[in-house]
């Protein structure tokens, strides 16, 4: 007998046959012999749908009130999925965040998780019911409910199955395991068998939105294994762990890109000390993340840069740009937002040089131009033109020795082609 915890995503429970599939494969592990404790997402696009409504009511709806309402959609599913469950004849109970233990700090919509305490998801699983734990969600100290932000119903699957000592986390998705790069681009994309936790957070972080990157943090902080699988199939999934096989020739694992991606140019602005602390504590006051940092030469006392962040802060960033004028002169800001960052990772570019240079050739080869670069060990960052993604995607791919013959797996079974 073996400890599951099993996470099913909004597109898995999406309608009432989709709940009664996902029923099932819950009963069949059960079945098996083993305990399971379930975190489930909202419904297909309820989330989406609350949201929608709440803007046809108020333009700026306050967080709290916000978490009230998006807290619903996990609490539908659950209710559901017990239903379904016991009318294949097992004993299920369904929980919400806060009834599972999960106590958080008070910030409404990106709430972090403080603590756990899952004395009634143990004494359910003890007295051999199935448990369904609503995703997303939890209580602060001051009895506020919480939610965790995007991705937060993989971070809740991952944080129980550490507070409950899990044998296994399987994440289960409309894609049957791990990439080596987005499927639905590039159909001849290799399934991988196992990956570390450092490559797998590489590309979470860079794009691939498979797991989310603070579920991957807490699995690895945690040594939680961490299983990526189809729950429209059986197939065998890919397992998330710290010391992974890197497969014999294979130096780059996956290739990641994110598309919500704009660059900000300060141009004409004077060299002298302090100017890049101004400029970027303004930014992270302002809670805007940057990512890329170039600089270029300094010519007759000034100097150009140039950063990259979300699409989504442009504006902002912009503002507060325009909010420093008045002490730190500058030229003038330019800016693009039809980007996207392409990202190749893998743990052997550590010890094989000419990676990098390989992508530089690869992307030259497609005709478009890299705007900016960013490295670390085990990945390498582009910033290029958005209109030529597929391409450059596709291209790397193959020159990687990624392509493969079988063709990947995605969505239900409808969906495959």
């Amino acid at each position: 007998m073996a400890l599951f915890v099993m996470k099913f995503g909004g597109s898995s429970v999406g309608d009432t046959e989709r709940m009664k599939r996902v029923a099932k494969r819950i009963v069949e592990k059960k079945e098996e012999g083993h305990q399971c404790v379930v975190v489930v997402s909202a419904m297909g696009d309820t989330t989406d749908e609350l949201i929608d409504k709440s803007k046809l009511l108020c333009e700026a709806p306050p967080a709290r009130e916000m978490d009230m309402l998006l807290t619903t959609g996990e609490q539908i599913s659950v209710a559901l999925l017990s239903m379904a469950i016991h009318g294949l004849g097992h004993e299920a109970v369904s929980f919400t965040g806060w009834q599972a233990g999960f106590k958080t700090d008070d910030t409404h919509s990106k709430a972090r998780i403080l603590d756990i305490q899952p004395e009634r998801v143990k004494r359910a699983i003890d007295n051999g019911r199935i448990v369904i734990v609503a995703g997303f969600q939890g209580m602060s100290d001051q009895g506020e409910i919480t939610t965790l932000g995007r991705g937060g119903s993989d971070t809740t699957a991952v944080a129980l199955a550490a507070a409950i000592e899990a044998d296994v986390c399987e994440i289960y998705t409309d894609v049957d395991g791990i990439y080596s790069t987005d499927p639905r681009i590039v159909r001849c994309a290799r399934k991988l068998k196992e990956i570390s936790y450092d490559e797998m957070l590489e590309l979470a972080h860079l794009g691939a939105a498979v797991l989310h990157p603070r579920a991957v943090e807490y699995a690895k902080h945690n040594n939680v294994c961490l299983v990526v699988r189809s729950s429209f199939n059986h197939n065998e999934g890919t397992v998330v762990k710290e010391d992974a096989v890197m497969e014999q020739g294979v130096v780059v694992s996956g290739i990641a890109y994110d598309k919500n991606v704009a660059r900000i140019s300060i141009l004409g602005v004077v060299d002298q000390p302090g100017i890049l602390a101004t400029v970027f504590g303004a930014l992270a006051d302002a809670g805007i993340d940057v990512d890329i940092i170039v600089q270029s030469g300094v010519m007759d006392g000034e100097a150009d840069f140039s950063f990259s962040t979300a699409r989504d802060d442009h504006d902002r960033a912009i503002a507060v740009l325009e909010g420093l004028r008045a002490t730190l002169p500058y030229r003038e800001v330019t800016s693009e937002v039809d980007l996207v960052k392409v990202s190749i990772v893998g743990a052997g570019m550590v010890s094989h040089p000419g990676v990098a240079a390989k992508m530089f050739e690869v992307i030259s080869g497609t005709g478009i131009s890299i705007k900016m670069v960013s490295t670390s060990e085990i990945k390498v960052s582009c910033v290029i033109a958005y209109n030529k993604l597929q391409d450059v995607v596709t291209a790397l791919h193959t020159a990687y020795g990624l392509d493969t013959l079988e063709q990947a797996y995605v969505g239900g079974p409808q969906d495959r082609r």
